[in-house]
């Protein structure tokens, strides 16, 4: 299973509990889309995530951001990921980067707002914040291998199930 995590916006830990760490401790590789915000969170989940890709965010200390990129790419059983905290431009500039990184999925973070987006051509994955969800309801997204792409959800660390979703390997436009 494949964990997305972003936000987490701590400073001592990485704020996992329930569900969310449960998921965390269990997947076969974690991506988190930034804002750990320092290096004693970023280190934490390397204690506990079994493989861990991850970038760094707006909100994070220098000491995160010299440790992690920017943005960068993640193939997950046939499904080719790119990952950024946020991209100018919103949906559409979250879009063109997905296209420019030749992406089934595109994962990003900042708003803290669970959200996904199917476009024509990618599929667009905020899993939210599992820790910080500053009015939103808290998330982290789980995915798991189809024959096809990936079977996703968003859920709570409560274990509540946000909400629902595909990601098809070669793109949205490999279902026409």
């Amino acid at each position: 299973m494949l964990v997305v995590v972003s936000d987490t916006h701590s400073h001592t830990g990485h704020a996992l509990t329930g569900r969310t760490r449960e998921a965390v401790e269990n997947a076969d590789l974690v991506v988190h889309a930034g804002d750990f915000v320092s290096p004693d969170v970023l280190d934490a989940f390397y204690e506990v995530a079994p493989e861990l890709r991850a970038v760094h965010g707006n909100a994070d200390a220098p000491a995160v951001i010299e440790r992690l990129p920017t943005a960068r790419v993640v193939d997950y059983e046939g499904v080719r990921i790119a990952v950024t905290h946020r991209r100018s431009g919103g949906a559409t500039g979250l879009r063109m980067f997905g296209r420019e990184k030749g992406a089934d999925l595109v994962v990003s973070g900042h708003t803290h707002r669970p959200t996904v987006v199917e476009t024509d051509d990618v599929t667009l994955l905020n899993p939210g914040s599992h820790a910080q969800p500053r009015g939103n309801r808290p998330g982290h997204a789980e995915l798991e291998p189809t024959d096809g792409g990936l079977s996703g959800r968003i859920v709570q660390p409560d274990g509540t199930l946000i909400e629902e979703f595909s990601v098809p390997a070669g793109g949205r436009d490999a279902q026409d």
